[in-house]
């Protein structure tokens, strides 16, 4: 499909050409000749988000993540929805943000969408016949749901027609859209057909009511998105910047009162803070996990509040909620009224009186902390009257960046919750039949009913109810608890709230979440409320399950399994990190992704096609960014290391020489970029994000750091591999000649002759690091930088680790661990090390991989608070090396046409399970063995065109069944 084939033009509305979160209705009515049609494809794509119906089913959401300059469609097939007449439509809602996240680039709002019959006649494309109109159910102030995404949900099902997408729908009322360019206009130039298939739509209920509570929440909340109100121009990025200023604004009291003030914001926003002119200090301030909570006294009528927003921004949203058991009315009220024509919300901006970018997680200078009137300001304003002096520095908040309402806060923080027996008939809620859960209602208080879904999932909320107009449901979704522990998603609000109409009604999420437990607090009701049906429709990328494993351990098989659910849930358009937190392709993270899915389902156009998206970056840097495509530009330079190494791995695994030889020009242009920032003692001495796990390691983001030295020559390694599939002898020579030099420069200036070990890097100036960590030894020997007395002094190392050394803080960098341990032939190691730590999530009930470990020194002061994401694929290792070392299928050649099969016995009685094998068809492997004895009974079924390597483990005699599966 070329750029030449469309016919339809972009559209959009009148007015701003990309407004702040704003949902927009489209719809084209059209005829179908009297003899109908057989076939009929719609090719659709939109920024930035779509969801599409046709004669009122909906077809599809999309389109995938990509890059502006290669939008990327998507084509249905839609002929069996089609009926001859004039009564067909198409309807199509576009969420467009308006900023940019970590998987969205900011363009501007628009649609195309062309529809044409098997003969290529066009039977409807997107013109100025279109009609449009505002969601106007849809609340364009819900806040900022962190910087990686774009917004929480608030719709009001009163005010817009859940028919507006049926054929049938009378749009008279709806505007025309207006054509704004055609096919190949900027920002999307080129327009690429989409390169995975569609996702899955797998509806999953909930199992059981897990618990019915009579709550109280903050009487008055707001969120205030400071970034973008504070920072013209910060919508077009998704960096992180810094700032100096404040917000003001007036606590209408009825009366005095001791009152609890809450910033639910993660670690932001919250400098220091000033009621009636006193600062209140920091020891007034107490925590709950990341919220802070202050106790202050009111007065009658107006109360200034000065908060100083100056911080380290990257989501920058502000979100505070008040609450006073003695107050009949709290209001936030604007400070002073500038114009008449400004009042806008009920805060003031003051400043910014500084401000600067990071680049690259870098500030390119010190903030002027010294700004006079930043360090006077709180001094001197005392009353409201005070504040006229600084009319140079003040401005109205708009109201497009607060909501009065923040349902984060809400949900998240309760005074003195009543646990409720769970009547019977509440449990109606998760069982799929006609019976309605009846909620009930209690007097002065909200009703919250918790559901648990057994374990995480990632799709779209869909629910059935029935209510009066205007009750209030409340729906928040979160990972993790522990009897009354909650695990709040501070830093994350994917919150939904659902105001009703009357009578039975369907609501079906278009944004897609994360979770395992789903609270529904249902506020304002005037008679008990009935739920008829509530499912997450679970969405990822289509894998059949191929991969098996089981064994005589069933926490092996446990962990096998969270890593498997893990695997398949962090597979969307790409390889995400987690499906709550994020939704983020992560470069390094999908490395070892590809591996364990290579392991479980055999796929490969996911990871063709993440590769593919790399090198575009390179129009933000040469460097290559660490997560694509995204707003936020940032570098690891182990990321993009890991990167050309998954490169050479794919061909490994497919035997696709064309895509190793279209790889090795990225490859190699971004590694001479590296090349080129070696420094005098030919290491690379960088400003980056130069990170590889969370722990104490020495890895500074100025300086030579060793483990991605090391890395940069298994780069290196890697693309001169693929250079010899593309037949580049010349390129060849010159990357195996930099790794040759990089690694003598490694073992010459980074090896520590007292320690004997590589110490973690050399600061920028100059200063030799006194840390040595496991890691960096793990790194050295994966890489073969070590070698002869060396090598062996690291090997022994890993098998006893002396207490000095950085311990692994992360289950990602355990992945290079037990790489290593496998080149060791240490695969009991590898065992005892998965069932003591990926057992250890197993008993806090683990459902998929954590992304840390509990010892993890950032959550050691919170006994509750065991990991952030608890769902994290980068952790999956277990399905990898249970496969390639308890069964024993390993590749020999690329493309898997020559595979040993060599099972480790590992203290295990009997294992079996299936590898996918990438050309298609599966490797079954069974075997039992009797350690008395030593001997082994192994079955192998295979493809019939693949070269088979099957053996025992040394000491051990026995049988080998071969069987052979025949080609179709």
């Amino acid at each position: 499909m070329t750029m030449k084939d469309w016919h339809a033009h972009w559209i959009w509305a009148e007015g701003e050409a990309s407004p702040r979160n704003e949902w927009r209705c489209f719809r084209k009515t059209f005829a179908i000749p009297a003899d109908g049609i057989a076939y009929a494809s719609l090719r659709i794509t939109a920024d930035s988000r779509y969801v599409l119906y046709v004669n009122g089913t909906r077809i599809g959401r999309g389109p995938v993540r990509s890059w502006p300059f290669e939008q990327s469609f998507d084509t249905y097939e839609v002929g069996h929805l089609l009926k001859p007449g004039e009564s067909n439509s198409i309807a199509v809602l576009v969420m467009h943000y308006g900023v940019s996240t970590f998987y969205y680039l900011r363009g501007r709002g628009g649609l195309l969408v062309e529809l044409n019959d098997d003969e290529g006649r066009v039977l409807a494309a997107t013109d100025a016949t279109w009609r449009t109109s505002l969601h106007l159910g849809h609340h364009p102030r819900a806040p900022r749901a962190s910087c990686q995404h774009a917004y929480s949900e608030f719709v009001d099902a009163f005010v817009w027609s859940s028919e507006w997408s049926n054929e049938l729908f009378d749009n008279t009322g709806w505007s025309s859209a207006s054509v704004i360019g055609p096919v190949g206009m900027a920002p999307w130039t080129t327009l690429m057909p989409r390169d995975i298939p569609h996702l899955t739509d797998e509806v999953v209920s909930p199992i059981r009511v897990e618990s019915l509570s009579k709550v109280k929440s903050f009487q008055l909340t707001t969120a205030i998105d400071v970034r973008n109100a504070w920072m013209d121009g910060s919508e077009d990025h998704a960096n992180p910047i810094q700032f100096l200023g404040y917000a003001a604004t007036v606590i209408l009291s009825a009366q005095a009162c001791r009152a609890t003030l809450g910033f639910l914001q993660s670690g932001e926003c919250l400098s220091a803070l000033y009621l009636n002119g006193n600062r209140i200090d920091a020891n007034r301030i107490y925590r709950t996990d990341s919220a802070r909570f202050i106790d202050v006294e009111l007065l009658e009528g107006d109360n200034l509040l000065v908060i100083d927003v100056s911080s380290w921004i990257h989501t920058g949203k502000m979100q505070i909620g008040l609450y006073a058991d003695e107050a009949d009315e709290l209001l936030f009220k604007p400070p002073l009224l500038l114009r008449d024509d400004d009042l806008l919300s009920a805060w003031l901006r003051i400043g910014p009186f500084d401000a600067i970018m990071d680049s690259n997680h870098q500030a390119t200078r010190a903030l002027d902390s010294h700004h006079p009137v930043y360090l006077e300001l709180v001094e001197k304003v005392k009353v409201l009257e005070d504040l006229q002096a600084y009319q140079a520095w003040l401005r109205p908040v708009d109201m497009k960046y607060v909501s009065e309402v923040d349902v984060f806060a809400l949900c998240a923080w309760h005074k003195d919750p009543i646990r409720c027996t769970v009547p019977a008939q509440l449990q109606n809620a998760v069982i799929a039949n006609a019976e309605a859960a009846i909620i009930p209602i209690f007097d002065g208080y909200d009703t919250e009913v918790l559901l648990d879904l057994g374990k995480e999932y990632s799709g779209y909320l869909s629910f059935e109810v029935e209510a009066d107009e205007g009750t209030v449901l409340d729906w928040y979704g979160f990972e993790y608890m522990n009897g009354d522990y909650r695990q709040n998603t501070f830093g994350l609000d994917h919150t939904l709230r659902y105001i009703c109409r009357t009578g039975r009604q369907r609501y079906e999420s278009p944004i897609r979440r994360g979770l395992r437990y789903l609270a529904l607090t249902v506020r304002g009701a005037q008679k008990p409320v009935k739920i008829f049906n509530v499912t997450m429709i679970q969405s990822n990328y289509p894998v059949a399950e191929v991969g098996r494993f089981a064994c005589s351990d069933a926490l092996l098989c446990d962990i096998w399994e969270i890593s498997r659910h893990t695997t398949k849930l962090c597979m969307e358009d790409t390889f995400v990190d987690c499906p709550a937190y994020e939704q983020t392709f992560w470069v390094g993270d999908s490395r070892n992704e590809a591996l364990v899915s290579n392991y479980l389902f055999g796929v490969h156009e996911i990871v063709k096609r993440c590769l593919r998206l790399v090198p575009r970056s390179k129009g933000q840097t040469p460097l290559y960014a660490d997560q694509v495509p995204s707003g936020w530009v940032s570098v690891i330079p182990n990321w993009t290391f890991f990167w050309a190494t998954a490169c050479a791995e794919y061909y490994d695994q497919t035997g696709d020489e064309a895509f190793a030889s279209e790889m090795y020009e990225t490859i190699r242009f971004t590694l001479e970029h590296y090349v080129a920032k070696l420094n005098d003692q030919g290491l690379l001495d960088i400003k980056s994000w130069n990170l590889l796990d969370w722990s104490e390691m020495d890895q500074p983001n100025d300086g030579v750091v060793t483990h991605q030295n090391m890395f940069l020559v298994q780069a290196l390694r890697a693309g001169a591999r693929l250079g010899g599939v593309a037949g580049d002898s010349t390129g060849v020579a010159l990357l195996e000649d930099s790794a040759s030099r990089i690694a003598a420069a490694v073992n010459e200036h980074l090896w520590d002759e007292n320690k004997l070990a590589y110490i973690d890097c050399i600061h920028a100036d100059g200063r030799r690091s006194d840390v040595v960590s496991i890691q960096t030894q793990v790194v050295a020997l994966l890489t073969h930088i070590a070698q002869g007395e060396r090598k062996s002094n690291l090997e022994a190392y890993l098998l006893s680790p002396p207490p000095h050394f950085v311990p692994i803080g992360s289950p990602f960098m355990s992945f290079f661990y037990y790489e290593a341990l496998a080149k060791m032939s240490e695969p009991q190691r590898i065992i005892e090390d998965i069932r003591d730590q990926y057992g250890e999530m197993i008993r806090h009930g683990a459902t998929t991989c954590w992304e840390t470990y509990p010892n993890f020194l950032e959550h050691q002061g919170n006994p509750h608070l065991l990991t952030r994401s608890h769902c994290h694929a980068w952790s999956s290792a277990p399905a990898y090396f249970l496969g390639r070392e308890v069964l024993g299928v390993r590749s020999l050649a690329p493309g898997w046409s020559e595979v040993e099969i060599a099972p480790m016995p590992c203290g295990l009685s009997w294992a079996q399970g299936s590898v996918p094998h990438p050309a298609g068809g599966r490797i079954d492997v069974s075997w039992s063995m009797d350690e008395s004895a030593k001997t082994m009974e192994l079955v192998v079924a295979y493809p019939e065109n693949v070269r088979i390597h099957a053996k025992l483990p040394a000491g051990y005699s026995g049988k080998i069944r071969e069987s052979k599966f025949a080609l179709v």
